[in-house]
């Protein structure tokens, strides 16, 4: 398995149900395509650098997944749902993966 981070920033005015909504949807899809979550953070309300889309705050959230592959269909979601206003997809490097505690990361 190999070990992602995802960072979502969504707009500060989303409720946060909503925002555990859409987490819990993530995950599902992500289980689905045979995931686990493994950690999830979310940072809160802050303040950006510079103006991304009109606005000058986003809420943060950075989720950690295990999985076999890509998760190309949580990108797509991502990139369509109205809420969202970034998204970073990476994989992790594996000395990274198991410095953070990722048990199941492999290459």
């Amino acid at each position: 398995m190999r070990a992602y981070e995802l960072m979502v920033i969504f707009r500060a005015d989303t409720d946060e149900s909503t925002i555990q909504t859409f987490i819990n949807r993530l995950q599902a899809m992500a289980e689905e395509a045979g995931a686990t979550l493994e950690k999830m953070d979310k940072w809160g309300v802050r303040e950006f650098a510079y103006e991304i889309q009109k606005t000058q705050q986003g809420f943060y959230v950075v989720l950690e997944f295990l999985a076999p592959n890509a998760l190309t269909e949580l990108d797509r979601v991502m990139r369509l749902a109205d809420e969202v206003i970034r998204h970073k997809f990476i994989r992790l490097p594996l000395d990274e993966a198991h410095r953070r505690g990722l048990a199941g990361a492999t290459a």
